[in-house]
């Protein structure tokens, strides 16, 4: 069997490398090509666009990259017809993918969509794409499948594949400290998200939280694809870096700060309180206000449907404002505690992606 895999972000490079890895133990011949990052590359995977090429945040973002994007879709089809693969999956990434859905189908691929559009949050007239130009969808967050189906998209789930991770897995302490040349003091870890947008609005917010709580070390988890270069404005500020130790980093810290995504139901599985942080650019902020129609961004409150952690955005997103939420979670973080216990019995056992293996290889 040939796959071509298309993932444009590090989440989705996260789960596809596990997706790989199962259709590979099931099927050591299949081939597979993909645009993705090191993790897939490293599950098997022969990538042909890394996603450190890809991520674009935002509307004006967008906009501004407009023709790199359209290259990147004559490219992709360039690719996908050389291979010739028998079946094409998705991983997120909706506004590149659902596009690219649309011209495989008509030319007769198979489509499968794995982590669907979050089309309950916004654009629900995606729901239409997927019905027209998908042939097998997978959800991985409990209230879509539901959701989803109610609408005439079928869809199946079977829990989430941060469960296929070592996400549980504890750290030792002296251990990672050495490793990373850190100090004993008690950890905050910053997840200031992978986009070089995100990375640029929240490196100054951050550092300024940092200085007001002295008796904390203050460590940014690197995220996959960047390097140290890209996190300059917190090494010259004395604040560590680390990279492929993101769920260690979360399981020591006494707290987290962290960009909405896919990070703040990783750090609720860890079970490591957190506070929410969000900016975007005023254009980009104020046209998804307009459109989004759900009551929180964070996973972890959109799963439980009440606000467990603390969200600030946009002009909450400011220096005071998290201090000052920070210090209240330090003092008090047994809600916060109680609620991811309730979250981990949500999203399933292990073998999350080796059953979606089992049903796309079929």
């Amino acid at each position: 069997m040939k796959y071509f895999i298309l993932a444009g972000e590090a989440s989705g490079d996260l789960h596809a490398s596990n997706l790989i890895k199962a259709l590979l133990k099931k099927d050591p011949q299949a081939e597979i090509q993909a645009w993705g990052g090191d993790l897939m590359e490293a599950a098997g995977a022969t990538i042909q666009k890394h996603i450190s090429e890809l991520a674009f945040m935002g509307f004006a973002e967008v906009l501004l990259n407009i023709r790199t994007i359209l290259g990147n879709f004559t490219l992709a089809k360039k690719q996908i017809e050389a291979f010739q693969p028998d079946k094409i999956i998705f991983v997120d990434y909706p506004g590149f993918n659902l596009r690219m859905a649309k011209w495989s189908k008509e030319k007769g691929y198979h489509n499968i969509y794995y982590i669907a559009p979050q089309a309950w949050a916004w654009k629900e007239n995606r729901v239409e794409k997927l019905k027209t130009f998908v042939d097998e969808m997978y959800v991985i967050l409990p209230f879509e499948k539901k959701w989803f189906n109610d609408r005439g998209v079928t869809t199946q789930y079977f829990g989430h594949p941060l469960m296929d991770t070592e996400i549980l897995d504890q750290p030792d302490r002296e251990t990672f400290l050495a490793k990373n040349k850190l100090s004993q003091k008690p950890i905050i870890a910053l997840l200031p998200g992978s986009r070089a947008q995100e990375l640029s609005r929240m490196s100054k917010v951050f550092i300024a939280v940092a200085k007001q709580f002295s008796e904390y070390q203050f460590v940014v988890a690197g995220a996959p694809g960047k390097k140290m270069a890209d996190y300059t404005a917190f090494t010259e500020n004395e604040i560590g870096v680390v990279f492929g130790s993101t769920y260690p980093l979360l399981h020591l810290a006494e707290a987290a700060l962290v960009t909405s995504g896919t990070a703040t139901l990783e750090t609720a599985i860890i079970g490591t309180p957190l506070v929410v942080c969000y900016r975007a650019s005023k254009g980009t902020y104020w046209m998804a206000k307009s459109m989004i129609q759900i009551k929180y961004i964070s996973l972890v409150n959109l799963i439980l449907d009440r606000g467990l952690v603390p969200e600030l955005i946009q002009g909450q997103c400011n220096a005071v404002k998290i201090g000052e939420t920070l210090s209240a979670i330090l003092l008090d973080s047994g809600s916060q505690i109680k609620g991811f216990e309730e979250i981990r019995g949500m999203l399933g056992e292990t073998g999350v992606s080796d059953l979606v293996a089992s049903r796309i290889e079929n």
